[in-house]
């Protein structure tokens, strides 16, 4: 399979690091906008793309998050792709393991001190936390088991004028270090970190993986969190993450392992 619609910066950063790149070398397409990365990664798997198939977007224009929130990808302003990942990589720690490779690349190529925030955050601790990017994982299933998982995510590159609305929340790489990232620059870094933290997985060594994300997310200890759920919100305080990657908060003395739903930092 080859690379396929790349710009010229882009195709000739990934022959410079070709040896970095590993399944995903030759997977690479490149469209000037989309709707979603992710769907059209989903697309491409449902048609038998091999692990590895990476989509890369210019802009997205109906981007999204967690719980069908939108997720701005003005043309330009930030990289937004989506990888496929097939059997036997398909971990129960898979978006765990996707935020540590963004937050190591990102920490690698600009010096900025990214940290995670359960589940699937990108995040700069600046007074408040300001979130610079996320992830989206879904997952394809057939009679005989899980087929695909496609992680899609979202880095912020530029100080783009509809992130300023955000300013309280959103902030981008260019905001934090002053710098103008080339896209190419940091998609290889991102891939190769990929690559890295994919074979750990492979090899089976899920607690390396584990015990990098708990280092990168120190608000998954000891921070005051709020949970929805069907009697109302409660309030407690995170203790770590367990072996699958669930978040565990104590709530009035009692452990409570939370896979999904809406948790609020406070």
């Amino acid at each position: 399979m080859s690379n396929y619609g790349l710009p010229v910066p882009m195709a000739d950063a990934f022959r410079t690091h070709r040896d970095r790149l590993g399944c995903f070398m030759g997977r690479v397409t490149y469209l000037q906008e989309t709707g979603s990365t992710n769907d059209k990664a989903i697309e491409l798997a449902l048609a038998g793309a091999p692990e590895g198939t990476t989509v890369v977007a210019g802009a997205q224009t109906a981007g999204r998050g967690r719980r069908g929130r939108s997720w701005l990808s003005p043309r330009g302003a930030g990289l937004y792709a989506s990888v496929v990942f097939r059997p036997p990589v398909l971990s129960p720690v898979l978006t765990l393991m996707s935020g540590v490779a963004l937050a190591e690349a990102i920490r690698c190529r600009v010096g900025l001190a990214v940290v995670l925030k359960w589940p699937n955050d990108l995040v700069v601790k600046r007074g408040v936390n300001r979130k610079l990017g996320g992830i989206l994982a879904e997952a394809g299933a057939s009679p005989t088991g899980l087929e695909y998982v496609v992680v899609g995510f979202g880095i912020n590159l530029l100080a783009a004028a509809n992130l300023s609305a955000l300013s309280d929340k959103a902030t981008s790489i260019e905001s934090e270090c002053g710098e103008v990232v080339p896209l190419a620059d940091l998609l290889v870094e991102v891939l190769a970190a990929l690559a890295v933290w994919r074979a750990t997985m492979v090899d089976g060594r899920m607690n390396a993986i584990l015990s990098r994300w708990r280092t990168l997310s120190p608000s998954s200890i000891a921070s005051p969190v709020e949970l929805d759920g069907p009697s109302g919100v409660r309030r407690g305080t995170t203790a770590g993450i367990d072996a699958d990657g669930a978040l565990l908060v104590r709530v009035n003395g009692t452990t409570e392992r939370i896979v999904s739903g809406e948790v609020r930092w406070v």
